[in-house]
Order: C-alpha cells, then structure tokens, then sequence
C-alpha cells in the first residue's frame, strides 16, 4: 500500500473509485462537483494521487485507477460502509448521520481498530439478543432522563 494518504486524498480517491464503477472512468468536473470543490483544487489533488501510483490521469484526460489505488479505494470504502452500518443498524443513527460520523471516522481509525471492529461487529450479527439488549437499554435509560 502507498505511504499515508492525507484525509482528503482519501475522499479524492473513494470519488474516483465510485465514478470509475459508474462510467469506466472519472473526470475533474465530475469529481469537483461531486466533492464541492473548485477543480484546481481536484487538478493538485490528482497530480498527488498519480505521483502517488494510484491512478493514470493526464490532463484532459480520462481519469482511471491503478490495481493499488483501486485495492486502497475499496478499502477505504470497506471501512466507510462498515462503519455506517454499525451506527444505522446497531446505534440507530439516521442514515445520513451514520454517513457523515462514518466519512470522519474511516480516516482515523488504526488498521488493529478496524479489524477488531470488524470482529465485534460479526459477533454482533451473529448474536443479535445482544443489540436487542442494548437498544432497550439505551431507550430506558433516555426514559431515566426526563
């Protein structure tokens, strides 16, 4: 894997990688746009990334990505998804609020965290009395405070 991407390295290349899976390829007015940014902002951006030998981009050019920046994109979208699941369907966060603290915390969080959340959260699923158990809990002790 490439030396530690910045956080919005990260989201540049998650971008990427969602438009590469919907057209074949992304463009720098797609990406600015998608991303709110100012496509200058995109063009540093994807020179960073391409140094980087994550993707093949040239300007004026179809952007695609590398086997390793699409092997890191995933990941980092694995990370995302993980996350947001966890907060929709066990915390019970709206879906746009699991999404959001999920786009924050996909960035932060170390390799042995992710993967010992990985393993928590399928213990989880393959014992769902203990989410029953906490969301009575959590909607008792919301009771508790009124």
């Amino acid at each position: 894997m490439p030396e530690q991407l910045s956080h919005s390295q990260e989201d540049y290349l998650e971008e990427i990688y969602n438009q590469v899976l919907k057209n074949g390829y992304a463009k720098v007015t797609d990406i600015s746009n998608a991303l709110n940014v100012k496509k200058a902002s995109v063009t540093g951006a994807l020179n960073a990334l391409a140094s980087k030998k994550l993707i093949n981009y040239e300007p004026y050019s179809k952007i695609t990505l590398t086997k390793e920046g699409e092997e890191f994109a995933i990941k980092i979208l694995n990370k995302h998804e993980s996350l947001r699941d966890f907060f929709e369907n066990v915390l019970g966060l709206s879906q746009s609020e699991a999404s959001e603290n999920a786009c924050r915390m996909e960035h932060v969080v170390s390799e042995t965290f992710f993967n010992n959340f990985i393993k928590f959260s399928d213990f989880l699923r393959e014992n769902p009395e203990f989410i029953e158990k906490y969301r009575k809990s959590v909607k008792m002790s919301k009771k508790d405070c009124k």
